[in-house]
């Protein structure tokens, strides 16, 4: 024992944000809140929790939702089939548990979409269960705290790491104490250079005490990821872009986007044949500035042509229709939002 939760409980008792979820700590907004900020900053985060929970404010309301809302609600934060779990665990919640998360790490584990670290979470700070919660901040925290350079990414690594975790936690506070480990990752013990003068834990810190704690943690290099050419057709009539459902699995499922070709690099000519096949006459007015999207695996290189068409019927699948409608049905992901205004914002 390293005597962390000593010094780590009254600095986090002193300097830990006042954030919504925190002030109404109930199972359901730690969970919410934790999927949400699994890819996104707690800035960023914020406005679309408050918004989500004052629309859905109960698992019962989430388990309910049409969802086209709930993607429209999700619009903005990416990862979408994370939204999709979410509401197949609220149902799960309702038929077995009444509609109350359960008071259970193991009935929490296996509830859709949740894994070892949302189950940790949810149950100490909600239930006051001593589990661990082992993100990437904490993990940062102990390979500095122990200048250990194991692989971070390898499970034996982060099994060790969850055992010193646990026994460092207090049986009594396991809630406050994961906070304050989160906390302390997100806002002294960053990554790359961390904050040592300001940190609770510098005179038992190992990598402080070595210099090494810039290092830390080891991670493999990254995979390069690949990248495909996707031509887009921008085409705006008075009722709106013309927009056309991805299919219900896979990347980006369910979503809206201006039509598209995947792995391919049309010309002009090549995209008027495509509209025609649909019955949209397209005139064709310039070129689409190239774009690029970021995902975890792959990099879409984006190009293509911005025309107008009259308002004409539609297959099933197509419509026309404005991502910048916040109470509409269309939810059109960031990856197009260099190109349609509202893509991605809530």
């Amino acid at each position: 024992m390293r005597g962390v939760a000593a010094k780590l409980l009254p600095w986090f008792e002193e300097n830990r944000r006042l954030l919504p979820f925190r002030q109404e700590p109930s199972a359901y907004h730690i969970w919410v809140s934790e999927i949400m900020l699994q890819q996104t900053r707690v800035a960023a985060a914020l406005p679309y929790y408050e918004r989500f929970v004052a629309e859905l404010p109960t698992p019962a309301d989430l388990a309910a939702c049409p969802p086209d809302r709930l993607r429209k609600l999700w619009q903005g934060l990416g990862y979408y089939s994370r939204a999709a779990n979410m509401q197949k665990a609220a149902q799960q919640v309702c038929d077995l548990y009444g509609g109350e998360l359960p008071a259970s790490w193991d009935a929490l584990r296996a509830l859709p979409g949740i894994g070892d670290y949302t189950a940790g979470a949810i149950a100490s700070i909600a239930f006051g269960i001593p589990a661990p919660a082992v993100d990437g901040n904490v993990l940062r925290v102990f390979a500095r705290l122990f200048d250990d350079d194991g692989d971070i990414t390898r499970p034996a690594t982060k099994q060790l790491f969850t055992q010193r975790v646990m026994e460092e936690m207090p049986k009594a506070t396991p809630g406050p104490y994961n906070e304050a480990l989160m906390e302390l990752g997100a806002l002294v013990c960053v990554p790359g250079t961390p904050q040592c003068e300001v940190c609770p834990l510098r005179e038992i810190c190992l990598g402080y005490a070595s210099g090494r704690a810039a290092a830390l943690p080891v991670k493999p290099p990254k995979k390069e990821k690949k990248k495909a050419p996707v031509t887009v057709a921008l085409v705006e009539s008075p009722a709106g872009f013309l927009l056309q459902r991805r299919p219900a699995r896979g990347l980006l499922a369910n979503l809206w986007q201006p039509l598209c070709f995947e792995g391919k690099s049309l010309t002009r000519e090549e995209l008027t044949k495509e509209m025609e096949a649909l019955g949209v006459a397209v005139t064709w007015n310039e070129a689409l500035a190239p774009a690029r999207h970021v995902f975890t695996h792959r990099i879409w290189e984006l190009s293509g042509w911005r025309g107008t068409a009259p308002v004409c019927p539609l297959p099933e699948g197509y419509a026309w229709g404005r991502a910048d409608d916040a109470a509409g049905d269309f939810t059109v992901p960031s990856a197009f939002a260099a190109y349609v205004p509202g893509a991605g914002n809530g």
